[in-house]
């Protein structure tokens, strides 16, 4: 499945250098393979390390491995060197943001400052219920929620002390975060779509913007965002937008797309579950550039890739010194 060009003015070129993340999914895996992916991803030479928030598993069968994410990037900061650090996206309901921010300030530190403040209104409704965690009566009301918890991040990290506004979901009471983290602006990224509330958030409180999806949705999602930030009074250039996909590379497409099956299957995951889900790249170096570029004319310049166990060298590999110097020109 290719994508075809798409008219209308950019927002931007393709000269900006590509910068490149990768999510080790945590499911389906032991501790020894994650880890070594882990330097793997680092010893490469990728700009940010990340993984999920989700205590089971959101891909096939929920019943099987999966590894917390937080303590994940704690034992990551101890193993890795240069790879910032993040939450792709920390669920907002499962922990108390006081506490997200003393975690995140102490992975801070831990890591010579790389962590990042990766953030979303969480959506898995299993994992809520198994474990007794609040899970609201809607998705409007998580993102009301996470719209208090973002507001909450960005003073602490910048040394504020916090009281809560009555009415609130949170009772913040003169919160002060110490010590504060290593970065001067311990970064906040935030996950997902929606227009009323989540991009809204995003304009008002975030560094990064993590979106999915085809060529059209995300010129129509970053129109959205920009009417915020002018509501906002914030100059959307001061948000970096990242772009996730799920790439597997190979020289033909029937390799890749034997390596995606195997994958699958790993995971427990019907491919019917998973073969029209268009954040799948898998194919050819050239396939996965051609994508890479039509959305950097539009602005995105980060792209943070997605791998499922068993761990793919090939495709680290071939991404970030064979696909990254296609789409720069290097």
């Amino acid at each position: 499945m290719t994508e075809t060009g798409h008219e209308g003015a950019p927002r931007g070129g393709t000269a900006t250098p590509s910068r490149l993340g990768v999510l080790l999914w945590n499911q389906a895996t032991d501790w020894p393979a994650y880890e070594a992916a882990a330097r793997r991803v680092d010893t490469l030479g990728y700009d940010s390390l990340w993984a999920w928030d989700h205590l089971y598993a959101i891909f096939g069968d929920p019943y099987q491995p999966i590894f917390e994410g937080y303590t994940t990037l704690a034992a990551w900061a101890k193993v890795t060197t240069r790879a910032r650090l993040g939450l792709l996206v920390g669920a907002n309901t499962f922990r108390n943001p006081g506490v997200v921010a003393k975690m995140l300030t102490t992975i801070d530190h831990a890591s010579g400052g790389r962590a990042i403040c990766g953030i979303g209104g969480a959506w898995h409704e299993l994992e809520h219920h198994a474990n007794g965690i609040e899970f609201g009566t809607g998705f409007g009301q998580r993102l009301d929620w996470l719209e208090e918890s973002a507001a909450a991040l960005r003073a602490l990290f910048a040394g504020e002390t916090v009281t809560s506004p009555p009415g609130g979901h949170y009772a913040f009471d003169e919160l002060v975060l110490l010590p504060p983290p290593v970065q001067e602006r311990l970064p906040i990224l935030i996950g997902g779509s929606g227009e009323k509330k989540t991009l809204r958030t995003v304009a008002r409180h975030a560094d990064m913007w993590n979106a999915m999806g085809e060529v059209e949705f995300l010129r129509h999602k970053l129109d959205v965002l920009h009417a915020h930030c002018d509501d906002a009074r914030r100059d959307p250039a001061e948000i970096e937008l990242t772009a996730g996909c799920k790439p597997i590379i190979r020289s033909t497409a029937e390799a890749a797309d034997a390596v995606w099956r195997e994958q699958m299957a790993t995971n427990r995951t019907p491919m019917a579950d998973v073969e029209n889900d268009a954040t799948f790249w898998v194919g050819t170096p050239e396939l996965i550039a051609e994508r890479m570029a039509e959305r950097k004319a539009l602005g995105f310049h980060t792209f943070l890739a997605e791998l499922a166990a068993p761990y793919d060298d090939e495709t680290l590999d071939r991404w970030i010194n064979e696909v990254r110097p296609m789409v720069d020109g290097g």
